[in-house]
């Protein structure tokens, strides 16, 4: 289980800090919001003892004008607050969204696998929200309200010790009690947010595998699955709102005692001559007003309680650590040219389970070599070719490219200088330079015009209506499969690890993609994971895996030729020329 350490703690606070000027303007709005609702009782009082002593209509006019206007400025100060605060509170959030959304892709494939999509955004983007929503919150209706609070209570204590002190054991027993019951409504809500989360990641996963679920007549069954995760949700946000629904009703009647009591004490004070009619009218005034921050509290508690939710499930997230850490040292791989590839005795195992996937892996190319990674399926090709791009660390052995162990090597550089091609391309709803380039300033247009004409979409670029800044949408997997070669061409690696990226394609589009095959790997290291036999002719060695050992490995040529051998048996069962 994870805990949010304190360096987290400060890193979510500094992204929601706002800067000194916002700050002052901030603190001044919420001043005014407080201090001039304080004022509009004073000059009721004014009026009706005036009234009763017979002042002019002039002077009551005068007093009834100042109160509108220290009502409108009052409301207008609130809105000003509202403004300032959902503002400062927008762009702390924005700031806290993109660290986390930096930090979850920073995370190890192993944490994305044991986390949906959806859930994945709903922890990036809902929890944040929520966060977005307790700050304005809680700068308008917990910062502005207590402070109105203290101002109510130091005032009516000038008015009348002993109510001002009924007033306040009052407030304190209504304060006592809503913390009470934050603490219990608080783990209904992370419940409620939890089952929220689980069924979006749900419905995300259902809709992902819609063309699946429909051909295959799973319908039932996904939404039977659907079903149960929205009737957890249900359950979970009907005993939040159950519990919220009874502090509401119980708050209200505790505020409808204590002004009864407040009132009766006020009334005495009046017959016994202590208290004017004015001042009786103030303290009831003032007693309405404690009402509406405490009723605002009730209000949002929701909110707090998703808030408080969210930041534990962010200080979850903020918690979680990488097991592949960045070098003390970091060392660049070779600027240019192909990189050489040594695995010595790698072994590897899951962290969460232990299982072992790899051992005693020893490969070694040389510059410019390529390897064709051949077995069944779950031997561990995929495992062997993410330790080479350091998607895993091993946990036995060393991994080396360049001659550098790859725990040393900068990560900006071995991103430079390595690069992968898989049958899954992931493309976005952005431009067709931004796919090229991942957003990145690295090629300028003629460039990408070029490497696009010559991985063979030349024309399919000319045809359109906005070139490279047309938005990408409806290509074929052929089109998808080239343009992931393009990418690859753009960033010139030494070594490229390849995810048989041709077995899905038309003749046609698969002749294109082996094309660029040929030319991606002509003087460049290469590392092909092959589902079909037919497309390792291009390679120089074989290694032939079987529950995560090297059982055969050498040249291609020899194992082709040495009928005993693993390599050569696979190539007869495939129907394959040796």
């Amino acid at each position: 289980m994870t805990t949010l350490t304190r360096h987290d703690r400060y890193s979510v606070l500094r992204h929601l800090r706002p800067g000194r000027r916002s700050a002052t303007a901030l603190a001044a709005a919420i001043a005014a919001s407080t201090l001039l609702p304080l004022a509009a009782p004073q000059l009721t009082r004014r009026f009706v003892d005036d009234a009763i002593g017979g002042a002019g209509t002039h002077r009551l006019v005068l007093i009834a004008l100042g109160y509108l206007a220290v009502a409108v400025a009052g409301q207008g100060a609130r809105m000003l607050t509202a403004w300032l605060a959902s503002r400062l509170a927008w762009d702390g959030t924005n700031r806290l969204r993109e660290m986390l959304a930096e930090h979850a892709l920073g995370l190890d494939m192993a944490y994305h696998g044991r986390h949906t999509p959806g859930e994945m955004i709903e922890r990036v983007d809902g929890d944040v929200v929520a966060v977005a929503e307790f700050v304005v919150a809680f700068l308008m209706d917990v910062v502005a309200g207590l402070l109105l609070l203290a101002g109510i209570v130091v005032v009516v204590l000038t008015v009348d010790p002993r109510l001002g002190a009924v007033l306040l054991a009052y407030c304190l027993v209504i304060g006592y009690g809503m913390a009470r019951a934050q603490r219990l409504a608080v783990p209904s809500a992370a419940r409620s947010r939890a089952a929220h989360a689980a069924m979006i990641g749900n419905l995300e996963e259902r809709l992902a595998g819609a063309e699946d679920i429909r051909a295959n007549g799973a319908g039932e069954h996904a939404v039977n699955g659907f079903y149960r995760a929205g009737s957890a949700w249900f359950h979970a946000d009907y005993r939040a709102g159950r519990l919220g629904t009874a502090l509401l009703g119980g708050t209200t009647v505790a505020f409808a005692a204590g002004t009864a009591i407040v009132l009766a004490l006020a009334a005495w004070s009046r017959q016994s001559g202590t208290l004017t009619v004015g001042a009786a009218v103030l303290l009831f005034q003032y007693t309405l007003m404690v009402r509406t921050p405490f009723e605002r509290l009730i209000d949002q508690l929701r909110e707090y309680q998703a808030a408080l939710a969210g930041v534990a499930r962010i200080g979850g997230m903020l918690a979680e650590r990488r097991t592949l850490p960045d070098p003390a040292d970091p060392r660049p791989l070779p600027a240019t040219g192909p990189l050489g590839l040594r695995l010595d005795g790698v072994g590897f195992s899951y962290a969460d389970d232990g299982e072992r996937v790899l051992s005693d892996v020893t490969i070694a190319l040389a510059p410019g070599e390529t390897l064709g990674l051949v077995g069944r399926t779950g031997s561990g090709k995929t495992t062997i070719a993410r330790m080479v791009l350091r998607l895993y660390d091993p946990t036995e052995g060393t991994v080396r490219v360049g001659g550098l162990d790859l725990r040393e090597v900068d990560p900006a550089s071995a991103r430079r200088r390595m690069c992968a091609v898989t049958q899954d391309v992931q493309l976005f709803a952005a431009s067709v330079r931004d796919n090229l380039t991942l957003f990145r300033p690295i090629a300028g247009d003629d460039r990408l015009r070029a490497v696009l004409d010559d991985v063979g979409l030349g024309e399919w670029l000319a045809a359109l209506p906005g070139g490279l800044d047309s938005e990408l949408g409806g290509v074929s997997a052929g089109e998808a499969q080239l343009l992931a070669f393009a990418r690859a061409f753009l960033t010139d690696p030494g070594l490229v690890v390849l995810d048989e990226a041709s077995s899905r394609l038309d003749p046609a589009t698969e002749r294109r993609v082996e094309r660029s095959v040929d030319r991606l790997l002509a003087g460049r290291t290469g590392v092909l994971v092959a589902h079909r036999l037919s497309s390792l002719s291009r390679v120089d060695k074989i290694a032939v895996v079987d529950h995560g050992r090297i059982v055969e490995y050498g040249p291609r040529e020899e194992l082709a030729a040495d009928p005993l051998s693993r390599f050569g048996r696979l190539l007869d069962v495939a129907g394959v020329r040796r």
